[in-house]
């Protein structure tokens, strides 16, 4: 796939995602301004001053990673609130899809700044949610998982596996502005991390000296922790 320079430069929408082009994804390639895309459309809009003290980093800094995401489409001023003196920002969209690979080859530093800083991020988020699990309530509790499972696919195998985990999500809630007043008594934000990760330095199914001994681990669920 190649730009023209006639297309609209700038992330490209469906309904509430984002589709990141070129630009999107060069604007997107750093940690602080993934967060700050993160903390505006889970906490809704903020100004500077209160999501640099979330972040732990000066105004001044959350500032200029704001702009830049202002310049890119990903945020935008708040008019209805502040003042002269205090400018409040909000996400426009709700969600972010990277899946060109073309776009990738092109933007290859680019790609992999963008996916160390969503990885980064979703350790931070991972960590939050340990450090508050002794405190949550009983029922929410019980939710918590953490778990793998080793399974040995085609490339097609694991684009379909892809593809149907995302029609299983699409059965149940998103949360959203517009869903939130919908959500029945006792419905809280859940975040659902899912990682496909191809191991390829993994030994073949007959071991790396072809004795079949490649794998002693028991069949079934492997590697899992709750």
């Amino acid at each position: 796939m190649t730009e023209s320079n006639d297309a609209p430069r700038g992330p490209k929408h469906e309904s509430n995602t984002v589709v990141l082009d070129a630009k999107g994804l060069r604007a997107l390639a750093h940690p602080v301004r993934v967060q700050l895309v993160g903390l505006l459309r889970k906490f809704g809009p903020s100004t500077a001053t209160r999501l640099a003290e979330r972040l732990g980093v000066n105004s001044g800094t959350a500032s200029y990673h704001l702009r830049q995401l202002g310049d890119a489409g990903f945020v935008e001023e708040d008019t209805g609130r502040g003042n002269a003196r205090e400018r409040w920002w909000r996400a426009v969209h709700q969600s972010t899809r990277f899946r060109e690979t073309d776009l990738a080859e092109r933007e290859p530093e680019a790609t992999l700044a963008y996916l160390q800083s969503v990885a980064a991020a979703y350790t931070l988020r991972t960590q939050r949610a340990l450090s508050e699990l002794q405190t949550m309530p009983d029922g929410w509790r019980g939710t918590f998982d953490m778990s793998d499972w080793s399974l040995r696919l085609t490339p097609d195998e694991t684009v379909n596996l892809r593809e149907e985990l995302s029609a299983l999500l699409a059965r149940y809630r998103p949360d959203t502005p517009e869903t939130a007043d919908e959500a029945p008594e006792g419905a809280r934000r859940v975040s659902l991390i899912s990682q496909i990760l191809p191991e390829l330095d993994a030994p073949d199914a007959d071991g790396p000296d072809g004795t079949g001994d490649g794998d002693p681990a028991p069949e079934g669920r492997r590697g899992e922790t709750r």
